[in-house]
């Protein structure tokens, strides 16, 4: 029998502000020394007042713009009341019933909300203790939340990379998984494609770094949960976490039905009112968005792939303007998605454009060279050994530049044969 993915998310965004959320911590935290970004506010000690932080709220409500939101004229924070060992407080400020930003859409997806809250601490697992870091403790935190909309792993995804672009045209974060500024959460369950009805359970995957790593995590949930249903039982309702060696998602903990996390309104923080003149004036703030830059990429002569890769990478996108003032939008296009990102300020770039129109005669004169100079690796290639190809490409960039490697191997193929 054939099953229909039923899919949703949450993603979590830590905002690139300077301060943390609530105090005037560095909200910077990565990589800095255990419990040095602290103070009696983010460790939740007796006594501390919560001061919010403006930039973040107008950056959460930008995003919340930009991914076709309404905006919440009123609105309010609450408190989140549960006990883990890396919430000092016992409590996490977020927002309840009156988010920042409600009603979005992107990409034919439906955003349920885009609300604001503070990170938690960061447990460290050390042998048989378990410290806790709490620099990460109230830094800026945006969640946005889908409905259940999504039918395949590969439709997320799109959706979710979509999501990263806008985050980074806006400036608002870094959104690298890899440092935890981007956190990807995913809601999965299975029903007959015929039943308009919900399934009466799902499966929570928490806290996945990596788009490789969600896709691979839902994939195996479908098929686990297609299989369970197959043999006549229910799926249990759980939190389950993704172990990258094995491929597989295993159980946390059970969740019989949605926890009472007993919401209350936060006492020490007024409510927010908003004015509609505000709100235009951040819509008015908004860059262009990377649909849009696609689009402009393209009427360049910009491949729709090459494009994507582009966008997503403000890096390369701001020297890709800076480049098509003197060369063709194509070739720097190329080059450009070839290049490692912390390379993409180098300033011999503009040498290796000017040598990448090489012409196959300019090719084969080197080529000839460097087979002539080389005959163990051309004995090597002839015997099937592929490394030995990689090296003589090599050694003709090395002499000629960026350099179409397609034309090289063709070049190379035709001068041993």
């Amino acid at each position: 029998m054939s099953w229909q993915t039923v899919l949703g998310f949450e993603v979590h965004i830590e905002l690139s502000t300077q301060s943390k959320m609530f105090c005037g911590c560095p909200a910077n935290h990565f990589g800095k020394a255990p419990n040095t970004q602290v103070c009696p506010v983010c460790l939740g000690l007796p006594g501390a007042l919560p001061v919010p932080n403006t930039k973040a709220i107008e950056w959460c409500i930008k995003l919340g713009l930009a991914l076709g939101c309404e905006i919440n004229l009123f609105s309010k924070f609450d408190r989140k009341n549960y006990f883990y060992p890396d919430l000092p407080k016992g409590y996490q400020i977020t927002q309840y019933d009156i988010p920042f930003c409600k009603h979005g859409e992107l990409l034919g997806h439906k955003i349920t909300r885009v609300h604001m809250e503070e990170d938690t601490g960061k447990l460290q697992h050390q042998g048989n203790e378990t410290l806790i870091d709490f620099n990460r403790s109230g830094v800026p935190l945006v969640e946005i939340v889908t409905k259940p909309d999504f039918i395949s792993s590969d439709e997320g995804l799109t959706f979710l990379k979509e999501v990263q672009a806008i985050v980074r045209a806006l400036g608002i974060s870094t959104a690298d998984m890899e440092k935890g500024s981007m956190r990807l959460e995913a809601n999965i369950s299975v029903k007959h494609p015929n039943d308009p009805k919900l399934p009466n359970y799902k499966v929570e995957i928490k806290n996945v770094n990596s788009f490789r790593f969600i896709k691979k995590a839902i994939d195996f949930e479908v098929t686990r949960q297609s299989g369970i249903l197959e043999s006549g039982a229910n799926p249990v309702q759980e939190t389950r976490g993704f172990k990258e060696a094995s491929g597989e998602t295993v159980s946390q903990r059970v969740k019989e039905e949605a926890n009472d996390y007993r919401y209350f309104p936060e006492p020490d923080i007024p409510p927010l009112q908003f004015t509609k003149a505000q709100i235009e004036a951040w819509r008015k703030e908004l860059p262009e968005l990377p649909a849009q830059k696609r689009v402009e990429l393209e009427s360049l002569g910009v491949p729709a792939a090459i494009a994507s890769l582009l966008v997503a990478s403000p890096a390369r996108l701001k020297k890709f303007y800076e480049l098509t003032a003197q060369h063709p939008a194509p070739e720097v296009a190329r080059l450009l998605t070839n290049l490692p990102e912390d390379k993409v300020s180098d300033a011999s770039i503009n040498r290796s454009i000017d040598t990448s129109n090489i012409d196959e005669d300019q090719i084969r004169q080197v080529a000839q060279k460097v087979i002539t100079a080389n005959p163990k690796a051309v004995a090597d290639l002839k015997s099937g050994k592929q490394p030995a190809l990689f090296f003589l490409i090599g050694q003709i960039k090395k002499q000629l530049g960026n350099v179409d490697i397609s034309a090289v191997q063709s070049v190379i193929q035709d001068l041993i044969s």
